[in-house]
């Protein structure tokens, strides 16, 4: 919002209309200029401001990306782990399983034969 500058009517006395309005108009004229020279510094900082935010986000996405691969290695390192793991407990499950059925049926093959020849009798 512009503000004219407006001087007291005792110095338009003093000195006359033309000279207090060439003053007047001096002073707007000086206003006028900083408002534009602010404006502009003000963008100018904006824009750099702009700039390092836009580079430093983009600095911090490719940095956590980084983190993110390196995470995904790692996860993908410790799954192969498991698997091998997974499949080592398998197999020594499908063992005990073996030998816990085997035994159970030469035990039942065993009291079958027994009662079969306890019935003859």
């Amino acid at each position: 919002m512009p503000v004219t500058a407006k001087l007291s009517r005792k110095f338009y006395e003093q000195f006359g209309d033309d000279i207090a309005g060439e003053l007047v108009d001096w002073f707007n004229a000086v206003d006028l200029t900083y408002q534009t020279q602010l404006r502009e510094m003000n963008d100018l900082n904006w824009e750099r401001f702009k700039a390092t935010l836009l580079a430093e986000g983009a600095a911090i996405r490719s940095e956590l990306r980084g983190e993110l691969r390196a995470g995904l290695a790692e996860l993908r390192t410790e799954m192969g782990g498991l698997r091998t793991e997974t499949a080592t407990m398998r197999s020594e499950l499908h063992k005990w399983m073996f030998i816990y059925w085997s035994g159970a049926v030469v035990g039942l093959g065993g009291l079958i034969v027994g009662m079969a020849i306890f019935v003859r009798r």
